[in-house]
């Protein structure tokens, strides 16, 4: 049978209140009677209900995390530098995974809301969800802005599409195209593509798109990105991530087309693992621990101070360029 705060009580030897004191960290309790109460807790296995602690207005000490998904390792790593961060905050983290299905966003985020978790960091992909702007807890987003008044942290990706196809025009590419979706407005795929456009019209070059979809199996991206390479026609790719610069590299050495002699690649993201297990791409490198310590720092700051109807604005960090042997 679950244990009870009675008789947790009852193993410490001191009264309910006591234990309740404890686990509130209320008033001044010598550090001999704290002890003999987390001693007990242990032996019962017994586990404080935040949910009820919340009610009584105390805080849960957890914080939603709601991001498309965890298979790209620019997701993956973000939320494993949250969780860490959070956690040395005194927070545990709930990871919704909403994909790109906003129903499942909308149902993750009552989820959250119903379980009295103390904030949220949102990060998903999809718009237009009305209970974001129907609840005062303390949200902050990562790279778009869901609903007035809340605070958005991003890295430049505007000047990540001009840094990435000036990189490739410096390189000599005079055909450069975009891959990536070119249709999902208020994605941050779309402030690149719109400096790659930005810069192309500056340069004096053609604009070429070809649309990758988020969604799409890697099969359909190549089948996509070969049917172009086939051509001959481009020097230079611009890839809205590093996934798809991958598959570009991959398609490319199955048809004997030479890398950077004949075609230059640059990818965007720039996490740990693209640089320790493709060290030769070039890419636009999102800075993840900057990214993080101020959608913490901002989510804190809410929570402590109650202010989560203040516009704080958007927060937009610079992105850099990490060269390897694709250019």
């Amino acid at each position: 049978m679950k244990p009870k705060l009675s008789d947790v009580a009852k193993e410490a030897g001191v009264s309910p209140t006591t234990v309740s004191r404890v686990i509130n960290n209320h008033g001044y309790l010598s550090a001999q009677t704290k002890q003999n109460v987390f001693d007990a807790m242990e032996k019962l296995h017994y586990q404080p209900n935040s949910l009820a602690r919340s009610l009584k207005g105390k805080k849960t000490r957890i914080i939603g995390l709601i991001f498309p998904g965890i298979t790209n390792p620019f997701f993956s790593e973000l939320i494993e530098k949250l969780e860490k961060s959070l956690f040395l905050q005194g927070y545990k983290v709930i990871l919704c995974n909403s994909a790109d299905d906003v129903e499942k966003e909308r149902d993750y985020l009552r989820m959250l809301l119903a379980n009295q978790v103390d904030g949220i960091i949102t990060g998903a992909h999809n718009l237009g969800i009305e209970e974001y702007q129907n609840t005062n807890l303390p949200i902050i987003s990562f790279d778009r802005r869901y609903v007035d008044k809340m605070p958005t942290i991003s890295s430049d990706n505007l000047q990540g599409g001009v840094l990435a196809t000036q990189t490739l025009y410096d390189a000599g590419a005079r055909q450069i195209y975009f891959m990536g979706n070119p249709d999902q407005k208020g994605n941050p795929t779309d402030k690149r593509l719109q400096g790659y456009r930005q810069q192309i019209e500056v340069l004096g070059l053609d604009s070429h798109v070809l649309p990758i979809y988020f969604d799409e199996t890697p099969m359909i991206k190549q089948a996509s990105i070969r049917r172009l390479l086939e051509k001959g026609q481009a020097d230079g790719i611009v890839c809205a991530d590093d996934l798809t610069a991958i598959l570009v590299l991959q398609v490319a050495a199955m048809l004997k087309i030479k890398v950077p002699d004949s075609l230059k690649v640059i990818g965007y993201d720039g996490t740990d693992f693209i640089r320790t297990y493709f060290p030769d791409l070039t890419t636009i490198v999102q800075p993840l621990d900057d990214i993080v310590m101020m959608l913490v720092k901002m989510l804190m700051h809410r929570i402590d101070n109650d202010e989560q109807l203040i516009d704080e604005g958007d927060f937009i960090l610079p992105i850099s360029l990490y060269r390897g042997t694709t250019i």
